[in-house]
């Protein structure tokens, strides 16, 4: 058999696989980035939203609208990330398959926190927000039920009633203050920043792919535990790099606990409570004297945002304004986003504090 027929034997395959294979859309890039490593060698996943927009309020374009409404399957991160999503995901045919990404078995979740007032007692903090290792799906529905009922799920199997008080006194004082971005409250979305997530996540779109398209399960499964592997890696890497690292910083809002939470960091503060808030002069003035009283090395802004008001909480200071980038804002759609993604980050928080 010739070297040629092969080739061509191995073209057509490949054009039928992808020609089977199930139309996939995906609301940002680093989620896109693992579908694709899932489906590497069977099809190419749709991104419905640019690296440089804002998941928060994107605008699709005609292009980006029909491959949604084409989709047989989306993966999003859920309605936390891109409440716009639920009109049109609620027009996708009946055929088509929804998997909101912060509700898979094993996710592991935060709460949004305050930093300006809750950041001391990060261990205290951590036990009280980790809503991680959904043992089984009927946990994780029960979770999901209480959450209805209360903006942070699960804050009463982690807090007492004392904390409970104290935590909706904060939240009334919050509504009158110009601080409060209206995404501060529940779920923190930024999921996948723990590279633990990475891999829970790649494991649910190669079930969910194989269950649509059950001839290409095996290559899916294989792309996942490869995928999973890589990851595994990846964390291993950017712990060693960091090992040696204690940045002290501040973010321009809290985007960023998922990273810090597994790799052993602590924000000292932001300037913004949520994506959408714009901070008031006294919460400028409390961050501040932070930065002064904490010796701050750094202020992270990130690529879609303004840098003025980093600028501003750090006038003055022998602050390093620097970048992180938790959406690739910079970097090229693709498989490999995601790796770079985390490496980038890490690289950051190694400048911040010396070791790059």
């Amino acid at each position: 058999m010739s070297r040629k027929f092969l080739l061509l034997a191995g073209v057509v395959l490949a054009g039928k696989a992808a020609a089977d294979a199930p139309s996939v859309a995906v609301d940002i890039a680093p989620v896109h980035a693992l579908v694709a490593q899932v489906m590497d060698g069977v099809a190419e996943p749709s991104l419905i939203i640019p690296p440089g927009a804002s998941p928060h309020d994107h605008a699709m374009r005609p292009s980006e609208a029909r491959a949604l409404q084409s989709a047989d399957v989306v993966f999003w991160v859920g309605p936390e990330m891109t409440s716009w999503l639920t009109d049109p995901l609620g027009a996708l045919s009946e055929g088509a398959t929804q998997v909101e990404l912060l509700e898979v078995a094993g996710t592991v979740r935060h709460d949004f926190r305050d930093l300006a007032d809750h950041h001391e007692g990060e261990e205290e903090h951590a036990d009280h927000d980790d809503h991680s290792d959904h043992d089984d799906h009927d946990d994780h529905e029960d979770h999901a039920d209480h959450a209805e009922h209360d903006d942070h799920a699960g804050h009463d199997e982690h807090a007492d009633h004392d904390e409970h008080e104290k935590h909706e006194e904060h939240a009334d004082h919050d509504a009158h203050d110009d601080d409060h971005g209206h995404d501060h409250d529940g779920v923190d979305p930024h999921a996948w920043l723990d590279p633990e997530n990475a891999r829970v996540w790649v494991q649910a779109i190669a079930k969910t792919l194989s269950e649509k398209d059950p001839d290409n399960a095996a290559r899916y499964q294989a792309n996942a535990d490869k995928a999973v592997e890589g990851l595994s890696a990846l964390e291993a890497e950017i712990r060693a790099d960091l090992a040696q690292s204690e940045p002290r910083f501040v973010t321009f809002h809290d985007a960023y606990q998922y990273f810090e939470r597994r790799f052993d960091l602590a924000s000292s503060g932001t300037v913004s409570l949520g994506d959408a808030s714009a901070p008031g002069p006294a919460r400028l003035a409390e961050l501040k004297a932070r930065i002064a009283e904490q010796g701050i090395d750094c202020a992270f802004s990130e690529p879609q945002y303004d840098t003025r008001l980093i600028s501003a909480a750090t006038e003055g200071m022998d602050v390093q304004i620097l970048v992180l980038d938790p959406i690739g804002a910079t970097l090229e759609p693709g498989p490999t986003l995601y790796p770079d993604l985390l490496r980038a980050m890490a690289a950051s928080f190694q400048a911040c504090s010396g070791n790059s």
